[in-house]
C-alpha cells in the first residue's frame, strides 16, 4: 500500500535492477469514503520489473471496455441502430516508399500517404466502409470502424475496473488480505502464456495459484502458515476439484506422526493452525487475522467449527483446543468450562499428540450430548481426537471422491458451515506440483 511501495521500490531496484522497472500501476480497489483530516486512501501499488531490459519480456495486451463518456462522445449509430465512429485513412510520410496514389479522385496530401495498401482500401470502398463527402469523394478521415470490431481499451497503468474483495462477495474466503481473482488473472495473462510457470512466494489463501490453474498455467505456492496451507487446499478442492496429493504436490506438511512431532517442537503456533485444518476448523482471534482477537491460550480457544441444524437461525459453534504436549483430564474440564461460557457454543472438541488417557474419556462421556431437535438425533458434546486418528481419516479419504475439507471426522449435525467455498471453476487438466510451506 502508500505507505511501504516507495520503500519496496528501492529494494525491487537493487535486486532486479532499475533498468529492467516497466510500470507502477496504480490499483483502485475501492470506491470513495470519509477520512478524518486526510483525503481518502483507496489504491495500492503494485510494481512491474521485468527480468532483463535488453531482452523483450513477456507482454500480452490487454484490452479493457470503453467508459461510457467516451463511447457517447466518439461513436455515432448509423441507419441500422450499429455505432461507429470515423478514423484516419492516411499517416505521416516518414520515408520509403509513399504510398501517395490516386484513389477516387482523392490524394493523401503532400507530407502524408494512405495507411492502408491500395487493394485493402478498394475492398473497404466495396463494403461501404469509406465515408464520402459532398464532392462524393472519400473523406480522408472516413474509415468507418464499428464499435463490435474494436478489441476495446488497451490497459493503462491506472485500474479503476477490479474492485477488492468485499463482506459479502461470492469469492471471498474471510482471509484478511484476500485479492480478487480477477486481479491475479489480469496479471497473469498479461505477463505468461499457457504453461509457463507462475510463482507466488507469500501465496496467503492462494488467489494467484487459483488464478493461474483457472488460465493453465504451472504454478507454485509458498506460505510460511499452515493456515494458508489448509485454506489453498480447501480452495482447490472447491473450485477444480483437485487434491493434493494426486495432482499437486504438498511440501513441508507432516503426513505422519513423526512429522508432527517434529512441527510440535519446532513451532507449536504452527502444530495448532496445521492440526485445525485436519478437522478442518478455523483458527480462532489473532491467528485468523483478527487484530482484536487474542491467541486461543488466552481464552481457552484455538479454533472454530460452526454448523447450522436449523433451517433459520444462527450458526452454533464448535470450540476446538489443540493439545501438543502432556494432557490430563483437567484439559477436558476446561473444555467443558468454555464451552459452557461462550455464547453459541454448543460443543467441544479437543486434539491432542500424545494418546488421550482412560480419566480424559471418562469426563468427556460423563458431559453429555448436544441434541439436535431438527434432526432428532444426540452428538456427544465433548469430543478427543488424537493427531494419529486424524491422519488415518485424511489417509482413508484420500482416495474417495468427496471434499474432504468440508466434511469431517468429528460427529456433528451435516449442515457445517466452517469454511467457506470457493466458486466452482471450468474442469482443468492441468497436472501442477508444488503447494510448498
Amino acid at each position: 500500500d502508500p505507505t511501504a511501495s516507495h520503500y519496496l521500490k528501492l529494494i525491487m531496484d537493487m535486486i532486479f535492477g532499475a533498468r529492467n522497472f516497466k510500470n507502477e500501476i496504480v490499483w483502485k480497489r475501492t470506491s470513495a469514503h470519509n477520512n478524518a483530516n486526510k483525503y481518502g486512501r483507496i489504491h495500492d501499488i503494485l510494481l512491474y520489473y521485468a527480468k532483463n531490459n535488453n531482452a523483450k519480456p513477456t507482454f500480452n495486451t490487454v484490452y479493457v471496455n470503453y467508459d461510457t463518456e467516451y463511447i457517447s462522445s466518439e461513436f455515432r449509430e448509423d441507419e441500422q441502430g450499429k455505432l461507429y465512429k470515423t478514423e484516419d485513412l492516411t499517416a505521416p510520410y516518414a520515408g520509403g516508399n509513399k504510398r501517395d496514389f490516386d484513389f477516387h479522385g482523392r490524394m493523401p496530401g503532400t507530407t502524408r500517404q494512405w495507411r492502408l495498401s491500395k487493394d485493402k482500401m478498394e475492398i473497404l470502398w466495396e463494403q461501404g466502409r469509406i465515408k464520402i463527402g459532398k464532392d462524393e469523394k472519400p473523406l480522408l478521415r472516413g474509415h468507418i470502424i464499428y464499435l463490435e470490431e474494436k478489441k476495446g481499451m488497451p490497459l493503462q497503468d491506472l485500474w479503476s475496473d477490479v474492485l477488492r474483495v468485499g463482506n459479502t462477495a461470492k469469492e471471498r474466503l474471510g482471509y484478511p488480505t484476500q485479492k480478487p481473482v480477477a486481479l491475479l488473472e489480469r496479471i497473469i495473462m498479461a505477463s505468461s502464456n499457457e504453461g509457463d510457470v507462475i510463482m507466488d512466494p507469500f501465496c496467503g489463501c492462494g488467489t494467484a495459484v487459483h488464478a493461474a490453474q483457472k488460465l493453465k498455467r504451472t504454478w507454485l505456492g509458498i506460505d510460511i502458515t499452515h493456515l494458508a496451507t489448509a485454506l489453498i487446499k480447501q480452495r482447490l478442492f472447491d473450485a477444480f476439484k483437485i487434491k493434493g496429493g494426486n495432482q499437486y504436490d504438498i511440501i513441508g506438511e507432516p503426513i505422519n506422526m513423526q512429522g508432527a512431532e517434529h512441527l510440535a517442537k519446532q513451532d507449536r503456533f504452527q502444530f495448532q493452525w496445521w492440526a485445525l485444518g485436519l478437522l478442518p476448523a478455523r483458527p480462532f482471534g489473532a491467528a485468523a487475522g483478527n487484530k482484536k482477537g487474542k491467541k486461543g491460550k488466552d481464552k481457552g480457544i484455538d479454533g472454530i467449527m460452526t454448523f447450522n441444524d436449523t433451517a433459520k437461525g444462527k450458526d452454533k459453534r464448535i470450540i476446538v483446543q489443540v493439545k501438543s504436549g502432556k494432557v490430563s483430564s483437567r484439559d477436558i474440564r476446561d473444555l467443558h468450562g468454555t464451552v459452557e461460557r461462550e455464547k453459541q457454543a454448543v460443543m467441544g472438541v479437543f486434539i491432542t499428540l500424545l494418546p488421550a488417557t482412560r480419566d480424559m474419556l471418562i469426563e468427556s462421556m460423563e458431559v453429555g450430548y448436544y441434541h439436535s431437535k431438527a434432526l432428532r438425533q444426540d452428538y456427544p458434546k465433548i469430543q478427543i481426537y488424537t493427531i494419529e486418528e486424524l491422519l488415518e481419516w485424511q489417509e482413508s479419504m484420500k482416495d474417495r471422491h468427496v471434499n474432504i475439507y468440508q466434511r469431517t471426522i468429528v460427529k456433528m449435525p451435516f449442515g457445517q458451515t466452517t469454511l467457506k467455498q470457493a466458486e466452482r471453476e471450468a474442469d482443468s487438466c492441468s497436472v501442477q506440483h508444488g503447494l510448498g510451506v
